[in-house]
């Protein structure tokens, strides 16, 4: 059992992390937004510290993802994970300007040819 709530405590501690980077957020910004002390998320993400349940709806606004997500729940379904990864970036293009979109989408369709991209076509 101990062992179980470890695991979970892990798992929300990255999916926390990975949301935050996802969001393109510092910890210190997080700590600001939220007005937390920059340790106190930097301790969630190590899990070493417990998220109550208002904080798990805080972050989650923040990072525009789903409470489950966060918690963990469906650990097994990896798709749920991978469509989450896709919305947040979704959210990202849809605030590109045109310019930067389409040269991203350069840069992108020179990643997919064979033997990607070096340093001297970027």
């Amino acid at each position: 059992m101990a062992k179980e709530r470890e695991e979970i405590k892990g798992l929300i501690a990255a999916r926390l992390r990975a949301a935050r980077e996802s969001s393109g957020l510092s910890q210190g910004q997080v700590s600001k937004k939220l007005k937390m002390h920059r340790p106190t998320i930097s301790e969630i993400e190590a899990g070493r510290r417990n998220v109550t349940s208002e904080e798990m709806g805080h972050f989650a606004n923040l990072y525009n993802v789903e409470v489950w997500w966060l918690s963990g729940a469906d650990p097994e379904e990896k798709q749920d994970v991978a469509m989450a990864r896709y919305e947040v970036a979704a959210r990202h293009l849809s605030k590109m300007k045109e310019k930067d979109f389409d040269n991203l989408m350069k840069l992108l369709s020179t990643l997919k040819r064979p033997g990607g991209a070096t340093d001297d076509s970027i």
